[in-house]
């Protein structure tokens, strides 16, 4: 067992508490739903940047590869300033929706270099331009450009252009859970001197402004004053922290308050506000800091000069040990140390046999997917009335006032702390199968939440996200907890069955919710909304549709058909333990009969959503009139119906009568409900059953077009809409108005979803990844005997685990270096291609260009898109 692996050992049975301290701010906690009190909920407007310097927050805090505590009391993060920007630099900057071209956007380069579980060792790199920041520019640029153009980006601007900018590293390393060193390196990337100032900020979040019940905090000078820069932190609840810094700075001290004067012309409660650092260091403003050297907000303020090429190393320490005498004495050999654990440990993961590309973007997407954990807080019963201290907010229909329940005050994973700075429910149910290789406990914790009385609504509903906490989403819940389970037992050998049981409880409920509210008449055919699929079909599915009447959804009803099939699992792996399960098992997979059977049934009076004539899936428009007609665009939505499979081992009927008994009553009693489905009394390899809604043959057929590289097959995986819908858009017309699908490989021109969402042809890795394991598990029961031409017209035939593998490849090629040396991702970006300080750094997209494999949407969405770790794992290239 490793160093990092007996530190979670420790956290999980309560000996120590690794993770109470942890990269818990947000990136972005401007523009969130939870700091809108506005009437008409534009929450961009109500808090925008200009605002964030000035302006306490209530619900959380952000700043730049910051730190806190697990209940965010206490923060610590860096500030910087070249000398000519018109403000610190204390928070990542940004686009806000409506001013993006495709919505929102962070408009800064930071990279997420390290990290482990415990949060024992940490990396962080953010790179400062040493010019002026061109904030106007990038607003303004961005506003005058549409849909049809890209984002114009800080790299763009020429801001880097001979290297004039800093490289800032920080580096955490904790010599106990409560005792934290801090190194942070600054690198003059240029070829003539230039100075920085850096201002390493520690600061309390603002309780006692809302709360008259909440006592306030202080910062304070050390006393007695054993060095030069150490400030003492007192706090009700947390007690006592110290912060040492490297002798050569000076201490300035303010308050988290409100800049009222500033923003809204009335008077300050206290003279130093939140900004006060700020105007002394940038305005130069004596009376801007508390010369008591006391206050909420406090930075240790370091001028360095630095020659050209030259690094310079400040070195902090925040600790629960008071009145250390000598904090740096062994700071080398901890933090070294710390590091090498950090290897030790990822060596289990990453093998020293594969490629040292392949290591350094694994490493890099678990570092994402570690960094991107956030302190969550959201109240909505006291958002909606407001605060004792505070006027009570006037909203106009207020958003979310039907989730009074909620109480969300957590460490959760976010899909991108500056873009998405909220938890996404079916976001999370991807983020979980990485985060479960390298950390089970943390990721068992994030599915167990989302069902928790406190998040999940009584009627079964699990929160969606912050914008919309009623939207519905795809439900991969039952999966991603099934998966997490498998992962710690295959990996750790432990079966956490007291986890799995407590989430399928609240699952059971989940369910009940989709089928009484999604499934309109009854006939196992959904209508769930959007379902995650933003863009991919003619319609807005979560508004009313323009023609009338309902779509009956391929994708809506498959991923019900999944959802059966992953709680069947569970509910036979309980059984184990507990017979009782063995009837709720008869009842999952009856029910998936039904639906399976409403797939394919072909008939008059019947529901049809696989098209005979194409030989795919596609959604139903029913009319008002009763009639239906196949919407048929080539998407997604027509392999979703893939990902409901299921594999029957030959001795689980043996093992559980009740089950078989079930069985093989509606084999001998409901003969229809076996035509054209999966079969259930043909014996797979090994003589496995397979429960699928796509039967052997029907499958054939599907994978013909996704292995197409005319239509669905990429380079780098299968594109969300097919390619054949470039030359071949798919047209339909109401009411004179036409509405289209064409094939759009990189960003949406099409506003229906605003933001920068979009299905219409890009590359999505947690739908690829559901594509990969779902054709392992058909490998599983057809054998190496049943194979496909991969690609179609190629003659090369595969069977399904190959082609799983090439699928697996094509994705990962996206972040590798070709035979040209460079990295997809990052297309013609020439400074990440070429430059020997940005070649090896990473970004990982929210999606990907469906023809070269560009990086493109949210910059940090490593949350589902860190599947490009397992992906590695288990079919990555070897020496």
């Amino acid at each position: 067992m490793t160093a990092e692996e007996k530190r979670l050992e420790e956290n999980r049975t309560r000996q120590a508490y690794w993770r109470r301290w942890g990269p818990y701010l947000s990136d972005r906690q401007w523009g969130t739903v939870r700091e809108d009190y506005s009437q008409n909920g534009n929450a961009w407007d109500y808090f925008p940047h200009e605002h964030a310097r000035s302006r306490a927050y209530r619900w959380g805090e952000d700043g730049i590869a910051g730190i806190s505590d697990n209940h965010q009391r206490l923060c610590f993060a860096i500030a910087l300033w070249n000398g000519v920007d018109p403000i610190l630099k204390e928070r990542l900057f940004g686009l806000a929706g409506p001013e993006g071209n495709h919505g929102e956007d962070v408009k800064e380069y930071y990279f997420y270099l390290d990290n482990s579980p415990s949060h024992a060792y940490m990396k962080y790199l953010y790179k400062y331009p040493q010019s002026a920041f061109p904030y106007t520019q990038l607003v303004q640029e961005n506003q005058q450009r549409g849909y049809y153009e890209p984002e114009f980006e800080l790299v763009d601007t020429g801001i880097f252009d001979n290297n004039q900018y800093f490289d800032v590293f920080v580096e955490y390393a904790k010599n106990s859970p409560e005792d934290i060193l801090i190194q942070i390196t600054v690198v003059n990337r240029s070829s003539e001197e230039k100075t920085l100032h850096l201002l390493p900020t520690l600061w309390f979040r603002n309780t006692w402004a809302w709360d008259k019940q909440s006592e306030k905090p202080s910062l304070q000078v050390m006393k007695p004053d054993l060095l030069a820069c150490a400030i003492e932190a007192a706090h009700p609840t947390l007690g006592k922290r110290w912060l040492y810094c490297q002798n050569g700075c000076k201490l300035l001290f303010t308050e988290n308050e409100t800049n009222y004067q500033k923003l809204f012309g009335v008077s300050n409660k206290s003279p130093y506000v939140k900004d006060g650092v700020n105007d002394y260091v940038v305005e130069n403003i004596e009376e801007a800091i508390n010369p008591e050297k006391i206050g909420t907000k406090a930075a240790c303020y370091y001028s360095l000069n630095l020659d050209a090429g030259e690094e310079q190393i400040i070195k902090l320490r925040l600790s629960d040990l008071g009145k250390l005498t000598h904090p740096f004495l062994e700071f080398d050999t901890i933090l070294q140390t710390r590091k090498q654990e950090a290897d030790e440990f990822y060596q289990r993961i990453s093998p020293e046999e594969l490629l040292a590309d392949c290591r350094n973007v694994q490493r890099q997407a678990f570092a994402g997917l570690l960094w991107t954990k956030q302190f969550y807080h959201y109240v909505i019963e006291d958002w909606l009335n407001g605060d004792p201290n505070q006027p009570v907010p006037q909203r106009h229909n207020a958003r979310n006032q039907e989730w009074m329940h909620l109480f969300n005050d957590d460490i959760l994973s976010m899909p991108d702390k500056w873009e998405f700075p909220w938890f996404a429910a079916w976001d999370l149910a991807f983020h979980v199968i990485p985060l479960a290789t390298i950390d089970p406990d943390f990721a068992k914790r994030q599915m167990d939440r989302l069902t928790r009385e406190w998040y999940m609504h009584p009627n079964g509903q699990i929160p969606a996200y912050e914008w919309h906490f009623s939207d519905v989403n795809p439900p991969v819940h039952a999966w991603g907890t099934w998966r997490v389970y498998q992962i710690e037992r295959d990996i750790y050998d432990r079966a956490d069955t007291d986890f799995l049981e407590r989430v399928f409880q609240k699952l059971l409920l989940n369910f009940t919710w989709w089928v009484n509210r999604k499934d309109n008449d009854g006939n196992n055919v959904f209508q769930g909304g959007f379902l995650g699929l933003d863009n991919i079909g003619i319609f807005d599915r979560s508004a009313e549709l323009p023609t009338g009447g309902y779509l009956e959804q391929s994708d809506g009803t498959s991923w019900m058909g999944m959802y059966c099939l992953n709680m069947l699992a569970i509910a036979l792996e309980l059984a184990k333990t507990n017979s009782t399960y063995e009837d709720i098992a008869s009842k999952f997979f009856e029910h998936f009969l039904y639906i399976a059977d409403a797939m394919n049934h072909i008939g008059e009076t019947q529901i049809h959503l696989w098209d005979d004539e194409d030989k795919f899936f596609y959604d139903v428009l029913h009319s008002p009139h009763d009639e239906r007609h196949h919407l048929k665009v080539r998407s997604m939505v027509g392999l979703v119906p893939i990902f409901a499979v299921e594999i029957l081992e030959p001795d689980l009927l043996e093992r559980f009568p009740g089950f078989k008994k079930r069985f093989e009553w509606f084999i001998n009693n409901r003969p229809k409900l076996q035509e054209n489905i999966a079969s259930l009394t043909d014996e797979g390899k090994e003589s496995k059953r397979l429960l699928a809604i796509v039967n052997p043959e029907k499958l054939k057929l599907i994978l013909q077009r996704m292995l197409d590289e005319g239509e669905f097959l990429s380079e780098y995986g299968i594109r969300s809409v097919s390619k054949f819908h470039l030359e071949n858009p798919y047209t339909f017309n109401v009411d004179g108005q036409q509405h289209q699908v064409s094939y759009e490989p990189a960003e949406s021109t099409s506003g229906m979803f605003g933001g920068n969402s979009n299905w219409r042809g890009p590359i999505w890795f947690p739908m690829n990844y559901l594509i990969i394991e779902s054709l392992q598990k058909f490998h599983n029961y057809l054998g190496d005997d049943f194979k496909v031409e991969c690609p179609t017209g190629s003659g090369r035939w595969m069977n399904l685990a190959e082609v799983a593998t090439e699928l697996s490849q094509r994705l990962t090629r996206i972040f590798l270096r070709d035979s040209s040396n460079r990295r997809p991702v990052h297309s013609g970006n020439a400074i990440f291609q070429t430059h020997p300080d940005w070649q090896d750094l990473l970004l990982f997209y929210e999606y990907f260009h469906g023809d070269n494999g560009a990086g493109l949407g949210a910059n940090h969405q490593t949350g589902w898109t860190g599947l490009v770790a397992n992906l590695i794992r288990d079919s990555g290239e070897m020496k």
